[in-house]
């Protein structure tokens, strides 16, 4: 097929300059295609750190607070809640079967021992007394005649104008009269003593609670309650004993009784008394012995069924090792300690002895050891330790010593400007 010369030129002109265009583009690039200077920034790879080092702070020393163990006397106390129990407290009934006559305490009364506090009616104990000492001289008379009539049997055997038998007869009926005697004498007794049921009187010396009779009450005997008296001085206090401590508690009563301190949970105050007592029977459910503490309670600030706090002195460990319990770190291995020997960490394994409040006593340490209490959770054995004084006292030597410099340094004046040339220096400056 021929082409036409026209239209072959056409064709060869635009090849021409397909090719010149691409030759161009290839001239004016010398760098690869698709590669801009962002891209090659981020193809490379960063730099390491500075140091070639991990970042951590490696082999920094540890700061601390250190203190040294202590060589005394730790008192072995036991902390409890006892409860106050009054050592005496009565509850007060008739005897008899009465009506009440008067009433002669009120509510809250302290009474003293034998006080009267009620009185019932007496009438009928009165007329029985009085029957049974009419008894006793009806008898008296009747004995008197008895013995004449002795005297003159006696004198009639004398003169032999009686036999034996009648003078016998004499002598018994004066006997009788006289075991008649003694029998009107215990009925008077027993006349006395119901009528001294009709008078109440205090058991002993305390505090009177409610009165829950009134005059003209019915009282049955032994069943009507009066009013309860409770002695509030001296008082005790009822609480429980570990058994682990039975002994030494033993021991301390043999002695007459251990030092037994007892706070009010109100805040009212801390009373110092001794044990008293401890029982007989170890109780099989709690595995503690109950015992008791007498107090003083001049001031009746312990009153009765209150809640305490009772702490008791078991027994003192002499010369005991103390360090804060906050030293002990406790692990699967058991208990250990950090000291600071030479300003390196050291790890020391000791045995918990017995611990009260912020105290531990403690063995495998000795006295005057310094001993890392905070901070210790980040203490390894070996590593350099730094107290927590120094570095406190190093940042105050800084901070005075910036000060100083402060106010050495000469206190630098502004410099007026010059007024521009052609103002008037009078006119004050804009604003």
């Amino acid at each position: 097929m021929k082409i036409a010369p026209t239209r072959f030129n056409l064709v060869v002109g635009l090849l021409a300059m397909c090719l010149l265009g691409l030759l161009g583009l290839a001239g004016c690039s010398e760098k690869p295609a698709g590669t801009s200077p962002e891209t090659s920034a981020a193809a490379k790879p960063a730099s390491a750190p500075a140091g070639g080092g991990s970042g951590g702070n490696g082999g920094a020393p540890v700061t601390v607070t250190t203190v040294r163990a202590q060589q005394r006397d730790l008192p072995v106390l036991l902390s409890a809640t006892g409860t106050v129990t009054p050592l005496t407290s009565v509850d007060v009934k008739a005897q008899v079967t009465s009506v009440v006559s008067k009433v002669l305490i009120k509510e809250g009364q302290f009474v003293k021992a034998g006080e009267v506090m009620f009185t019932l009616d007496a009438r009928t104990d009165e007329a029985n007394l009085a029957k049974a000492r009419a008894q006793l001289a009806k008898d008296n008379a009747s004995l008197a005649d008895a013995r004449r009539q002795l005297a003159r049997s006696q004198d009639l055997f004398a003169q032999k104008f009686v036999s034996q038998g009648a003078v016998d007869t004499s002598q018994a009926q004066v006997d009788a009269l006289a075991a008649t005697i003694n029998a009107d004498q215990a009925a008077i007794d027993a006349a006395m003593v119901a009528l001294s049921y009709d008078r109440i009187t205090a058991p002993h010396a305390g505090r009177a609670g409610q009165v829950v009779v009134y005059p003209g009450s019915v009282v049955q005997a032994n069943v009507t309650p009066l009013v309860t008296i409770t002695q509030l001085s001296p008082i005790g206090v009822a609480y429980s004993l570990p058994q682990r401590n039975l002994t030494d508690a033993l021991g301390a009563l043999k002695d007459g009784g251990s030092a037994v301190t007892a706070t009010l949970a109100d805040g009212g105050g801390s009373f110092k008394g001794r044990l008293q007592f401890v029982d007989n029977l170890v109780d099989a459910n709690s595995g503690s012995v109950k015992a008791k503490a007498v107090f003083d309670n001049a001031d009746n600030k312990l009153w009765p069924g209150a809640f305490v706090q009772v702490s008791q002195t078991i027994k003192v460990l002499k010369d005991a090792v103390i360090v804060p319990e906050a030293a002990l770190i406790q692990g699967a291995r058991g208990t250990i300690l950090y000291a600071m020997v030479d300003g390196v960490a050291v790890s020391k394994p000791v045995q918990l002895v017995y611990s009260q409040g912020l105290d531990a006593a403690v063995t495998g340490v000795n006295a005057g050891d310094v001993v890392v209490v905070d901070g210790k959770q980040n203490v390894r054995p070996g590593a350099r330790l730094v107290e927590h004084k120094a570095e406190k006292a190093d940042k105050a030597e800084k901070a005075d010593k910036a000060d100083k410099d402060a106010k050495a340094a000469p206190t630098s004046s502004a410099t007026p400007a010059a007024p521009a040339s052609g103002a008037d220096a009078t006119k004050p400056a804009a604003p």
